[in-house]
């Protein structure tokens, strides 16, 4: 049976870490955000759409969109964020679904999904399954400000663009709670994996 299984979470609470353990047991993981980078490259479908749609200003020498001049553009109008993301994201979910199709063509049985916005971006009808990395909001807070330099009210508002961390916990099949060290980090997906007769 071909099982496809979500890995979520929020900002700082540790989502790559546990993605990296998913690897180490030898599972495919897919990456958003990687499809996200590789849809946009030069030649691909959603690169032309993007340069036909915000013009040739948006590219660097190289030819490769500037995406922080890209950013700025879109950051301060809803309706070229909402442009772009037409674009992007069915871009980055085909993009995510041929490399699932790779895996199970090559006989794996599982194959992990690492979506940060997940439930946000309505997303859960591509995975059978789904794991959420968890640690509340304080540590989430203090870990955002550590990690990017951030001051507190700059970090609370990249959390407040996300659903909050306790309503994402509830939407879950299985939570892993980050908090402790990376060997009950580690101890939490095996046994979740087991449970699912996946180890």
């Amino acid at each position: 049976m071909a099982l496809v299984i979500g890995i979520t979470g929020g900002i700082a609470t540790g989502k790559s870490t546990v993605t990296n353990m998913v690897r180490n047991l030898g599972f495919t993981v897919i990456d958003a955000d990687i499809a996200s980078r590789e849809v946009v490259l030069p030649g691909e479908d959603a690169y032309l759409q993007i340069v036909e749609t915000f013009g040739q200003d948006i590219l660097l020498p190289s030819g490769e969109i500037d995406r922080a001049k890209l950013g700025s553009i879109v950051f301060h109008h809803e309706e070229k964020r909402k442009l772009l993301n037409s674009i992007v994201h069915p871009a980055v979910r085909r993009k995510m679904k041929e490399d699932q199709e790779k895996a199970f063509s090559r006989g794996e049985q599982v194959v992990f999904l690492d979506i940060p916005l997940l439930f946000e971006s309505k997303l859960t009808y591509m995975v059978d399954r789904v794991i959420i990395v968890y640690v509340d909001e304080d540590t989430q807070l203090e870990r955002l400000m550590k990690r990017n330099g951030l001051s507190m009210e700059e970090a609370r508002a990249r959390m407040n663009a996300q659903m909050p961390i306790e309503e994402k916990k509830g939407l879950a099949d299985a939570i892993i709670d980050n908090r402790g060290d990376l060997e009950h980090t580690n101890a939490q997906l095996v046994k979740i994996l087991k449970k699912w007769d996946i180890l």
